[in-house]
């Protein structure tokens, strides 16, 4: 699996994400996709499948450290103590030690990030969370984490796809050395419409699906897990290591209408 390295942390580029994936077909998907070579899953505590994908962990025969494994504190565990009692929650549906990567999932205004961050490093120093970070942080709670609480943020995991760009967060990312991680980096599927990426795709025997991945890779400091959970769309999301996208693509798909967003609860913050 490539990787990208950042603040000396090798981070896989393409992820499994399993948002709505529960059960035995949690379980199934997250087997399938380590058998066929992925090494980095990502999840969270809203998902209720951390116990499937722990029990996936430990039968598919891989070692633990070989593999990069995120979850996600949910925005109303976020006050210092639901911090330290949820994510030892998490580890035991796990059954693993330790979390590759902890993310807040969502910021919560009613909760200061003070109090959250210090017990996100109180974990980090446990050895129960080896890096931490967050999820759909704005470009200004970014700088205010980074600038101004100096927190040592791995990473910054927000939508972005061809129809929604991070291109601010992303220039700020090569300033401070932090991991975007892109979820619905296939735009819920709408990606495979889209007629731009499919000429693209066409030209190099690929799906428009590959090529959405390809941009979002090919992008420093950017990872992507996309969701899938049968075989065949496990397979097409990590081929796409065998071609790469020309300067004429890659504008071509930076010039795509950069204004859709998929995922904006009513407790998400007012994006900048």
């Amino acid at each position: 699996m490539h990787i990208k390295s950042i603040q000396g942390v090798d981070v896989p580029e393409i992820g499994l994400g399993t948002y709505k994936l529960y059960g035995r077909e949690c379980y199934k998907a997250v087997r399938s996709a380590l058998d066929i070579g992925y090494t980095h899953i990502d999840t969270a505590q809203m998902y209720k499948n951390e116990k499937e994908i722990g029990e996936a962990i430990r039968k598919s025969g891989l070692n633990r450290e070989d593999l990069f494994l995120t979850t996600k504190i949910w925005h109303t565990n976020l006050e210092h103590d639901d911090v330290l009692q949820t994510v030892e929650d998490s580890l035991k549906e796990f059954d693993t030690p330790y979390v590759d990567l902890l993310l807040i999932h969502w910021p919560n205004h009613k909760v200061s990030f003070e109090k959250t961050f210090e017990a996100m490093m109180i974990l980090r120093d446990q050895g129960k969370a080896i890096n931490i970070g967050v999820s759909n942080f704005t470009l200004s709670m970014m700088k205010y984490a980074l600038d101004e609480l100096r927190v040592p943020l791995l990473c910054n995991q927000v939508e972005f796809h061809p129809f929604l760009g991070q291109f601010d967060l992303l220039d700020y990312s090569y300033d401070q050395e932090f991991l975007v991680t892109a979820y619905s980096p296939l735009a819920k599927g709408d990606v495979a419409e889209n007629q731009t990426l499919i000429d693209i795709g066409n030209a190099h025997g690929k799906t428009a699906a590959q090529v959405a991945l390809r941009w979002l890779i090919e992008q420093e400091n950017v990872v992507a897990i996309p969701k899938a959970s049968s075989e065949d769309h496990l397979k097409e999301n990590i081929d796409i290591f065998d071609f790469a996208l020309t300067d004429d693509e890659f504008e071509a798909i930076d010039d795509l209408d950069k204004s859709q967003r998929y995922v904006n609860p009513t407790f998400a913050p007012d994006w900048d």
